[in-house]
């Protein structure tokens, strides 16, 4: 009878090799707000993934540190807003290159509401709006999982990419 070999635990990674590798994947930049007490609020997600389609359902992380946090959980609702290649100015706005904050980020005639309130960008690629089932703690992020009540999207445009710490318009080659 042979024994099972031992199998060693996985070594842990440094942040900056994890945040490297990770950027080495090519994402659709996303906006994700939502109405809070004090108004409208929203944070750059690049973390926003789909969960399952029955019942449709997404998830963003959201890091303790952003502000939007309160107001997703007092508001129980978010919206992920996809970016089309033309809303550079949208994600400088909400990555905090334009030196705007809080509701100073919305410009009124670019924003709409779907189901729940949330902040909708009405040049959005896609947008899907979502209401808060649960939250789960790892670290300093909390892990919100929404179910859809409401969705849009537009039959043309290019997306916006994040790529490598930078962000590209359109579908050129990314480098």
């Amino acid at each position: 009878m042979s024994e099972t070999p031992a199998v060693a635990a996985p070594a842990g990674i440094d942040p900056g090799t994890f945040w490297r590798t990770l950027g080495a994947r090519a994402t659709g930049m996303t906006v994700v707000t939502a109405m809070g007490p004090d108004g409208p609020t929203g944070f750059l997600g690049l973390s926003a993934a789909h969960v399952t389609a029955d019942p449709a359902t997404l998830l963003v992380s959201i890091d303790a540190k952003t502000s939007a946090l309160a107001s997703v959980l007092a508001s129980r609702h978010f919206a992920v807003n996809y970016l089309p290649a033309e809303a550079a100015h949208v994600a400088d706005a909400f990555g905090g290159k334009a030196g705007l904050s809080g509701a100073d980020r919305f410009v009124p005639a670019e924003w709409t509401t779907l189901a729940t309130g949330a902040p909708v960008l009405k040049a959005a690629l896609g947008v899907f709006d979502c209401t808060v089932d649960d939250v789960v703690q790892r670290g300093s992020i909390s892990i919100v999982i929404g179910t859809v009540a409401g969705a849009a999207s537009r039959a043309d445009g290019d997306p916006l990419v994040f790529f490598r710490g930078k962000t590209h318009a359109g579908l050129a080659p990314l480098g």
